[in-house]
């Protein structure tokens, strides 16, 4: 079978932009987090991940709020999303047409109706996460770290539902870092990372809808930087 990501780990300093990267998210994961790490760093990285979406996808709810309940409805979404979104994990190696459907069913639940949840909007967007499914799925030489941007881009340029597609697309790059192995306790916030660099994250995002080869290599390389980003925003580091 062929590695689908082969061509894009040999150009210009992704191999080298995701080693480094990786190797940070190790020191800090084991250097902080030996003596420090619970369940309740696990659901703060989680809350502010869930904050941090919310606002990409266009909420106005402060983090303060967020922890108090004080949400609109776009964060409060968010926030039920990251409730329960690491139980998909298992089901993300075996199934991951079936978890992604049911991270939208989760995030929508509010604003669909249920014939809508988990499903894609027409024929292309189906393709599409077929084709996110078959990346998950393949037996590639890609860093973790580098198909989870990748299959983050695909779902969200492809937008393939009829709402949340943004949230949907971050909360399945989370969840591909704990599935591989990366952060299996999810304590970097991949999405603090891209709400930190909101420009270059959006920016890049339409260039790897329609920039072709160029515009993925970019997004590859942006994304190393997000990760690195969101390492810096984990319970871990900030405290």
């Amino acid at each position: 079978m062929t590695d689908p990501l082969a061509w894009l780990i040999d150009l210009d300093g992704v191999r080298s932009a995701y080693a480094g990267t990786r190797d940070g998210i190790d020191v800090m994961l084991r250097d902080r987090g030996l003596r420090k790490t619970s369940p309740e760093l696990t659901g703060e990285s989680l809350l502010r991940g869930a904050h941090a979406s919310a606002v990409l996808e266009g909420s106005a709810s402060t983090l303060e709020q967020v922890r108090a309940g004080e949400t609109d409805e776009i964060a409060a979404d968010a926030v039920r999303l990251s409730a329960s979104m690491l139980a998909l994990a298992p089901l993300l190696k075996t199934a991951p047409l079936q978890a992604i459907a049911r991270l939208h069913t989760v995030v929508a639940s509010a604003a669909l109706p249920a014939e809508s949840l988990g499903r894609p909007r027409d024929a292309a967007s189906a393709d599409r996460l077929r084709g996110v499914s078959e990346l998950l799925l393949s037996d590639t030489s890609a860093p973790a770290l580098l198909v989870a941007a990748i299959a983050h881009a695909d779902v969200a340029t492809a937008a393939p539902f009829a709402s949340h597609n943004g949230i949907v697309a971050r909360a399945l790059e989370r969840l591909v870092l704990v599935s591989r192995g990366v952060d299996a306790k999810s304590l970097v916030v991949p999405e603090a990372g891209h709400l930190a660099h909101r420009a270059a994250y959006e920016s890049n995002l339409r260039g790897y809808s329609e920039g072709g080869p160029s515009g993925v290599h970019s997004w590859a390389l942006y994304g190393a930087e997000a990760f690195a980003a969101g390492a810096e925003a984990s319970p871990l580091v900030t405290g």
